[in-house]
């Protein structure tokens, strides 16, 4: 039965699968999640379920080889064999069933390496997979294959940090040959059943060189590398030593969002390499890891203990353009020891996991990161104290309250004109609490104490698909603007497609139309007369700014409106 023409409903783009991926060298995305101490099984249902669905661009699984027979968390952080793919996550099957299940919900997987050092608890015992080993004795190392026995004591001597034991673990001789075989072995195995990339544990407890040479061995698979800063240590063990192997972990970022959160939002304005952290297209974010919120590596930070602070700090974090951030998720603890619970997290119904990549700010705010990707910072606002807003280019808009009371402003967002649905208002994508922006681009935002809202092109109000009229199932715009991308365009009234792109006037700008984003039909305009024609040649602008580009499917004609001009 065809609808009443008043009949609305909401277009959300907030981030689906985009299809199976296929195993091979990853690159960084726009946001994934840690899944600490998750089983395989719950991993697999997890990337079905949520992350796929919710856009997350990859997950972060705990260590996957063999490890002590121990119930503390950080059992998995001492290897007892690189052979044996048997862990506290489960077999090596259904590790790689898990692979195979997340791959096809559009998920990447990273695994977590532990290659700088090998087992001591007790001195020795069988595995967790039944492998007997001890201290130096291993199936695939013997005590040729390490360092001396001595200790890390001098941070300020990058020798002693990359030879000696950390906490009594035994310091593989990663500047070894054979050690680096048998490692690279390791990550080839991984490789090989479709792992996408990789956290390396205790970087800066390994000489750059040596890791370079494992990656090499390994075929240079995508890393990002687990240094922790500090001032006063050697140069050679500072995070920006080892950014020509990869990505690496900036710690900092979190500790500075504390900071800030527990003190004055309004600086947040200039966070970014000016403040001493890495380059953004080199840095891992995050509010909080599985080692700092434990108090560990320094602490410092914002945990899911800190309420609504830390759901604030990772709203900011998602909003923000800088890093690749990641979304811590764990359990419950007292005991900064524990290990994980007994039973898993069952769709996250078990209240001893925290499950915080599903509380709805932080999942949501993986869409709106997932749209705005590629815009910068603009239109900051804040009242100079813990009241903030700021746009990414014309497409979204976020506000945050970090304060004990209400929010009553109307700001410039640099949106077109419409109805958006605030994507914090719920944990669907809209729950039904709308956002007008005005024709001039400006937006009235009442919001609670301690709470955010957000808005972007991705989740508005249109009407419905099934009412208005069209000629085409769907229509793309692809040119120069965004790299020859595929972009949806909206169906916003009978046989009339729109969207919003940004012009930088470089070069020659060109752009087409394709109906199914495939090129199988295409069209530009070989007149040059505002009218399409299949498969017509490329259509020229020399316009700059942003600008709405409306197609009617009927007429054949295609139109540009100046945004920032006032024209629609």
């Amino acid at each position: 039965m065809k609808k009443p023409q008043g009949f609305r409903c909401w277009l959300s783009g907030v981030g689906l699968a985009l299809g199976a991926l296929s195993a091979g060298n990853a690159s960084a995305g726009t946001a994934f999640v840690h899944l600490f101490e998750w089983r395989w099984n719950d991993i697999a249902s997890e990337c079905e379920n949520f992350l796929g669905p919710k856009g997350f661009d990859a997950v972060q699984i705990s260590p996957p080889q063999e490890h002590i027979s121990l119930d503390t968390w950080w059992a998995r952080y001492q290897p007892v064999t690189y052979t044996n793919l048997t862990s506290r996550s489960g077999t090596e099957a259904e590790l790689a069933s898990m692979i195979q299940r997340c791959h096809a919900a559009g998920v990447k997987v990273y695994a977590d390496m532990v290659i700088n050092h090998t087992a001591a608890w007790n001195q020795g015992g069988t595995g967790w997979g039944g492998t007997p080993w001890s201290v130096t004795n291993h199936p695939e190392f013997s005590p040729q294959d390490y360092h001396s026995d001595c200790t890390v004591s001098n941070y300020g001597d990058a020798y002693n940090v990359w030879n000696c034991r950390l906490s009594g673990l035994p310091d593989l001789n990663t500047g070894s040959g054979y050690v680096q075989d048998r490692l690279a072995a390791y990550f080839n195995k991984l490789k090989g059943m479709g792992v996408d990339g990789f956290r390396v544990d205790a970087v800066k407890h390994m000489a750059p060189g040596d890791l370079q040479a494992i990656l090499n061995k390994a075929g240079n698979p995508w890393v990002f590398s687990e240094v922790i800063g500090a001032a006063g240590e050697a140069a050679e063990i500072q995070p920006g030593n080892y950014t020509y192997l990869g990505h690496v972990t900036e710690f900092k970022y979190g500790t500075d969002l504390a900071s800030n959160f527990n003190g004055q939002i309004k600086y947040l304005a200039s966070i970014g390499e000016s403040w001493g952290l890495l380059p953004s297209y080199k840095a891992v974010n995050f509010v909080d890891n599985h080692d700092r919120e434990r108090g560990h590596g320094g602490g410092g930070n914002l945990t899911y203990k800190d309420g609504a602070k830390y759901n604030l700090a990772n709203v900011f974090m998602l909003a923000h353009p800088y890093g690749y951030p990641k979304v811590m998720s764990g359990y419950r603890f007292t005991n900064t020891d524990i290990g994980p619970p007994a039973t898993g997290p069952q769709g996250c119904t078990n209240s001893a996991w925290v499950c915080q990549h599903r509380w709805g700010n932080i999942a949501n705010m993986v869409g709106f990161r997932n749209f705005v990707d590629g815009t910068a910072m603009t239109n900051w606002w804040d009242n100079g104290n813990n009241q903030i807003a700021f746009g990414r280019g014309n497409k979204g808009f976020v506000v945050i309250n970090n304060e004990s009371g209400q929010l009553n402003q109307t700001l410039y967002t640099g949106l077109p004109a419409g109805e958006y649905c605030n994507v914090l208002a719920g944990d669907d994508a809209c729950s039904g609490h709308m956002i007008t922006v005005d024709g001039k681009g400006y937006a009235t935002f009442n919001i609670a104490a301690n709470s955010a809202a957000a808005i972007h092109g991705g989740a508005v109000a249109a009407p419905c698909r099934e009412c208005a009229a069209q000629n085409f199932p769907q229509l793309y715009f692809r040119g120069t603007a965004n790299g020859w991308g595929v972009d949806t365009m909206a169906l916003v009234a009978d046989h009339t497609w729109q969207i919003s792109v940004s012009f930088d006037g470089q070069a020659d700008q060109r752009f087409k139309f394709d109906v199914y984003g495939d090129w199988r039909q295409n069209y530009g305009d070989s007149g040059a007369d505002g009218t399409l024609d299949r498969t017509g040649a490329d259509i020229y602008t020399p316009v700059v700014g942003d600008y709405l580009v409306e197609v009617n499917d009927r007429t054949m004609t295609y139109s540009l409106h100046c945004l920032e001009c006032g024209e629609y």
